[in-house]
């Protein structure tokens, strides 16, 4: 499609707000305010912990999507069968490491897609993440990666193509980068947003809303200014403003269809 057509729609299905609270009952006064306003809920370490499965279900019985952003990273055959059981909760999508190896992405991709044929399952889409947004060049230094973030993203990129993954977790600095290496249908969600008066907080590669879209990324994870906003649900109304001016920008530059869905 065109962004041009149905851009509000467009831009508020692709919004993922990042439920990173410590309790259920604000975790669901929050979902009650942004069910209407955003597509999906990113559920993470912190609130699975918390409230686990149910929680997830829950969004899911209140008609929201579901983004588990556990990062799995283990052996191939324990990181996919954490992935089956993403997929029978009913998650739109989940992650893990790309660093986790080849293997472990293929394997996992193969027995969720199995499993999720076998027992007629939607299957979700299998994101890698690629480099934190809160790591620089010298962050990865101390770790033993001496190419510099965006050699080391777009190495991470391709592995994950090349393992029959959906696409990837990536800074929106390097979508560029990203875009050139796997295509337009690979999916990139980018976490890292922030309108252009917020504060960084611990994120070091940051990019505004409309600067991301404009870049090519599919969907866009925004937590803290809309979650400590005096209203989040206009807070996320103001962000999805900001996408749409991001679609015309990708328009402008003949931007079509990319890896959502």
């Amino acid at each position: 499609m065109h962004w041009r057509f149905g851009a509000a729609a467009e831009a508020k299905r692709r919004l993922i707000f990042a439920l990173d609270v410590d309790s259920s009952s604000e975790a669901n006064a929050l979902i009650d305010a942004l069910l209407p306003e955003v597509g999906m809920f990113k559920v993470g370490k912190q609130l699975f912990l918390h409230a686990g499965p149910p929680m997830v279900r829950q969004i899911k019985e209140r008609g929201g999507e579901v983004f588990l952003d556990l990062k799995f990273h283990d052996i191939p055959r324990t990181v996919a069968k954490a992935g089956v059981e993403a997929a029978r909760l009913g998650v739109k999508m989940f992650d893990l490491h790309a660093s986790g190896s080849g293997e472990m992405m293929r394997t996992t991709v193969r027995e969720v897609s199995r499993t999720c044929r076998r027992d007629a399952l939607r299957r979700p889409k299998i994101l890698a993440v690629t480099v934190l947004t809160s790591l620089s060049r010298e962050d990865l230094k101390q770790v033993g990666v001496m190419a510099g973030v965006e050699s080391q993203v777009a190495r991470l990129a391709r592995l994950a193509k090349e393992s029959a993954m959906d696409g990837v977790v990536a800074s929106p600095h390097e979508i560029v980068t990203i875009r050139k290496a796997c295509g337009r249908t690979f999916t990139i969600v980018t976490p890292g947003v922030r309108q252009a008066r917020a504060g960084w907080d611990d994120q070091k590669r940051v990019m505004t809303p409309e600067a991301a879209i404009g870049a090519g990324a599919d969907y866009l994870v925004v937590g803290k200014p809309i979650r400590d906003a005096k209203s989040p649900a206009e807070a996320a109304r103001a962000i999805v403003a900001e996408m749409e001016r991001g679609f015309a920008t990708l328009v402008g530059r003949g931007g079509g269809r990319s890896g959502a869905a």
